[in-house]
């Protein structure tokens, strides 16, 4: 079996990131979500605010 993972681009929908899974020929299995995070300087500390959602799905290839 071969497992591979697929990002979900910033300019794409997760319908379009599953469309293009489908067309390599996969099928999701597993989706994943972590944080991206940002460092912002506020005075002399450093904080970090999250930016985006980054989606990620694990596709297995169909045995078609």
């Amino acid at each position: 079996m071969s497992k591979k993972w697929f990002d979900v681009e910033e300019h794409e929908t997760i319908g379009d990131c599953l469309d293009r899974m489908a067309a390599e020929g996969y099928t999701p299995v597993r989706r994943m979500e972590e944080p991206v995070f940002q460092e912002v300087k506020e005075g002399s500390s450093i904080k970090r605010e999250p930016v985006r959602q980054k989606i990620r799905f694990q596709g297995l290839k169909s045995e078609q």
